[in-house]
């Protein structure tokens, strides 16, 4: 992997080659990030001033497109060197805040244009997603949030990136590539974990401007000795659909943190989030297809690895 610096007056810099780097994608939030360290020379001082944007590359493959969020300079026993890390353009978008905005049966494109366009970012595909109600953007909520809020409201869906930094306000579709891991694969290291704490086993849907309620049920926590309950509001006039939604939707996001399992290959770039992985590993009891949430990927003096963060397929 190599790195090259775009500055803010436009000019490109090709880093000198890595000792060092680090990148993960997430797709989403939390940013894609990355860090790269290198031999560092006097005449970079202005480069490394001027830095806005990164790109991390394969040849002319783009691996990640981000921005500079620092970088140090450093003077030890090894040598001098510098460090440059940054996020995905997912953080142009969080650290921005709308100002407060009522939008009448909005679309999913206007959205964009108002929301994720004025910063620089432009979008690869767009669903074809319109408000059936009133969407409210509240003061200071992030430019991230407000894109968020529709596209998991109105689609059923969350937006993300591509690693060339372009949107995908999609739902997310099967990229076709499947990385099998099983017993002769050359594990370096595998964590599985669950974790029951705030998953939902009930949401009461209130509709206060209609005196109505609807309650949603996780069954299979319950099942399992889970209890737990929340109670949403909703704005007047709420379809029973609606309200089933919102409900049906609070539990499917109480239930993303509750399975994961982290495994360590030798090797880099070899799967990205959205991708599927097939396990077949029957020491731990793990079989069967789970979705990568978050692929990390590393290099030093020791070679390079690739963690993958693996959730259930909803």
């Amino acid at each position: 992997m190599t790195g090259r610096i775009i500055t803010c007056d436009h000019r490109a810099f090709d880093l000198p080659p890595l000792t060092q780097w680090q990148v993960t994608y997430t797709g989403s939030v939390p940013c894609d990030s990355y860090s790269v360290t290198f031999p560092y020379r006097a005449d970079m001082a202005e480069i490394l001033h001027l830095a806005a944007g990164f790109l991390a590359m394969d040849g002319e493959t783009i691996l990640l497109r981000a921005i500079v969020d620092e970088y140090t300079v450093d003077l030890s026993g090894s040598g001098l060197t510098a460090t440059i890390t940054g996020r995905g353009y997912a953080a142009r978008l969080l650290d921005n805040e709308t100002r407060p905005v009522t939008y009448q049966a909005a679309t999913l494109a206007e959205i964009v244009r108002c929301h994720v366009t004025p910063y620089g970012i432009s979008a690869a595909e767009i669903a074809d997603v319109s408000a059936d109600s009133v969407f409210t953007a509240a003061a200071g909520t992030s430019q991230w949030k407000v894109l968020e809020d529709f596209c998991r409201t109105y689609g059923g869906f969350a937006p993300r990136f591509r690693q060339d930094g372009k949107l995908l306000a999609v739902p997310e579709q099967n990229s076709g590539r499947r990385l099998v891991i099983g017993g002769d694969s050359p594990v370096l290291s595998c964590s599985v974990r669950e974790d029951h704490y705030g998953v939902l086993t009930e949401v009461l849907v209130i509709d206060k401007t209609r005196n109505a309620s609807y309650s949603v049920r996780n069954q299979d926590m319950a099942d399992r000795g889970g209890q737990c309950r929340r109670v949403v509001y909703t704005p007047g006039q709420s379809t029973w659909a609606a309200m089933r939604y919102t409900g049906e939707y609070q539990i499917a996001r109480s239930r993303e943190e509750e399975w994961s399992a982290e495994i360590c290959l030798p090797g880099a770039f070899q799967a990205f989030p959205g991708d599927v992985v097939r396990l077949e590993l029957s020491r731990l009891g793990l079989a069967g297809e789970y979705r990568v949430a978050e692929a990390e990927n590393r290099a030093s003096a020791d070679g390079e690895t690739m963690t993958l963060t693996l959730k259930e397929r909803m």
